[in-house]
């Protein structure tokens, strides 16, 4: 696996060009000289994720052989190939199906969906293409970036706040949920969902992630079952009429 200090060799460097905006001519040197993806390259990997989905699983363990899985904002498929090698999802047994509005190329032992996982078909398209409730639920959806570090993090906020609500009301007792959020914590309300819903959740930072990279991944494990989720949610309620109406006497 790639690691930190395998940058070896010279460094790429990006000619100046009339139109071409200075923050897309450092882009792209930082992709011509990250070692990761030159190593997603000549491993067959759709991009750097991979080895952050590789990382994450390595520490905590998720896949088994035989799970299903859902990958939420899917593309490039980097996340769907590692998925689906490690649940030994193939052609004819597929149990991992990924969604994204972008255009991804056929993944083996994978079935992707274009179609925006916001469309309100889009919950229920995945369910009846995997064909039955899925045992881990992996979303690196991210908003496109506006610049400002506020609005993209809230947007970013609302995308793992919807593949959270998607994961309590389909994932399998004892499932695991994984999704992207940013660096600055992730929301209060959020969190104590998660925490109520899933016996442990950790916050990681996989190794492959970019040293500037503010983003990081929530990862809630051992899902507890919507009859529990049934439970929490009329005790919130109970707690917040108590809120309302005020102390006694």
């Amino acid at each position: 696996m790639a690691g930190r200090g395998d940058d070896r060799g010279m460094t790429v460097r990006v000619k100046k060009k009339h139109g071409v905006k200075a923050s897309s001519r450092r882009w792209l040197e930082r992709q011509l000289n990250d070692p990761y993806v030159r190593r997603a390259k000549a491993d067959g990997y759709r991009s750097r994720a991979a080895y952050k989905m590789i990382e994450i699983d390595d520490r905590y363990k998720l896949f088994k052989p035989g799970q299903a899985v859902v990958d939420l904002g899917a593309a490039p498929g980097g996340w769907s190939q590692i998925a689906a090698d490690r649940v030994k999802s193939t052609k004819d047994n597929i149990s991992v199906v990924g969604i994204d509005y972008i255009a991804v190329e056929p993944v083996a032992g994978a079935t992707i969906l274009e179609m925006d996982f916001l469309d309100e078909d889009a919950p229920d398209k995945l369910l009846e293409t995997l064909g039955r409730a899925p045992d881990i639920i992996l979303s690196d959806m991210a908003a496109p970036t506006t610049g400002h570090r506020r609005t993209d993090h809230l947007r970013t906020m609302y995308l793992c706040e919807v593949a959270t609500d998607f994961a309590i009301r389909t994932l399998k007792p004892g499932g695991h949920f994984l999704a992207k959020t940013f660096q600055g914590g992730t929301e209060g309300d959020l969190l104590a969902l998660l925490k109520r819903n899933f016996t442990t959740i950790h916050h990681v930072k996989p190794p492959a992630s970019r040293d500037g990279s503010v983003e990081l991944y929530i990862l809630a494990k051992s899902f507890k079952g919507r009859s529990h989720s049934r439970e929490a949610r009329v005790e919130d309620v109970a707690a917040e009429d108590d809120e309302e109406a005020g102390p006694l006497g």
